[in-house]
């Protein structure tokens, strides 16, 4: 398989501050890639760095071959990437469909529409014309979900689909992700719950201040692996 996603030596700071120190990534077409880590690891950092939130070098990131470090998040945008945020972020001035439009702005042509949208998430086609922050956490993280989907991006990065859901409503949202990954999207989470990161990844990195501690295939790394490279002990 082709390399969608790759970073090389990938490094990136808050002011003074260094958050990632020369972190390799590579994400194959059509995988779905789990990055595990201790809260301040950097897992989110990363993401923001791959879509333009954070600077880094030109060359320390490669999407399709293709430099994109430094680029503006647009640009990365219209070239394939969407972010399912941390937090959600959803316009509070707007009605759920007018949040998942906001999505569609690069223009982007392929599968998913209001439509498809509608059919993945029922619920959201119910209460598409209320505003989108009246919704519950889970209704609203399907609507951040949506709204990536929206740009019919090649790599979709979901930063803590489950944070903060009840359980019911984490398995309603995982169970989405075979649909959503069975056109050949390829998919980077960060998840706190290593389990569940196992279950539904290929392969996983494990982030430990700011480092790869550790990187295999979801289903050979072991409980003491993943304890070890994950609390540094």
């Amino acid at each position: 398989m082709a390399s969608l996603l790759q970073t090389t030596g990938l490094t990136a700071h808050y002011g003074d501050a260094q958050a990632l120190f020369g972190i390799d990534v590579e994400v194959q077409a059509g995988e779905m890639v789990a990055i595990i880590g201790a809260n301040g690891a950097g897992k989110s950092t990363f993401m923001k760095a791959v879509t333009g939130l954070v600077n880094s070098t030109p060359n320390s990131i490669a999407f399709d071959g293709q430099p994109i470090g430094g680029l503006r998040p647009g640009d990365i945008v219209r070239r394939g990437v969407a972010l399912v945020p941390e937090g959600r972020r959803l316009f509070a001035s707007l009605s759920v469909e007018e949040n998942l439009l906001m999505g569609a702005y690069a223009g982007r042509s392929g599968p998913w529409n209001l439509q498809r949208l509608y059919q993945l998430f029922p619920i959201l086609n119910e209460k598409r014309r209320n505003p989108a922050t009246s919704l519950s956490g889970g209704q609203q993280q399907m609507v951040s979900i949506g709204r990536a989907l929206m740009g019919n991006p090649r790599l979709l990065l979901c930063d803590e689909l489950s944070l903060g859901l009840a359980p019911i409503i984490i398995k309603e949202i995982y169970d989405a992700l075979p649909t959503i990954c069975a056109e050949g999207m390829t998919v980077v989470i960060v998840e706190q719950d290593v389990a569940m990161a196992q279950r539904v990844s290929q392969r996983v990195y494990c982030f430990q201040e700011g480092r790869v501690s550790l990187q295999g295939a979801s289903d050979t790394l072991t409980r003491e692996q993943i304890s070890q490279a994950y609390f540094g002990i």
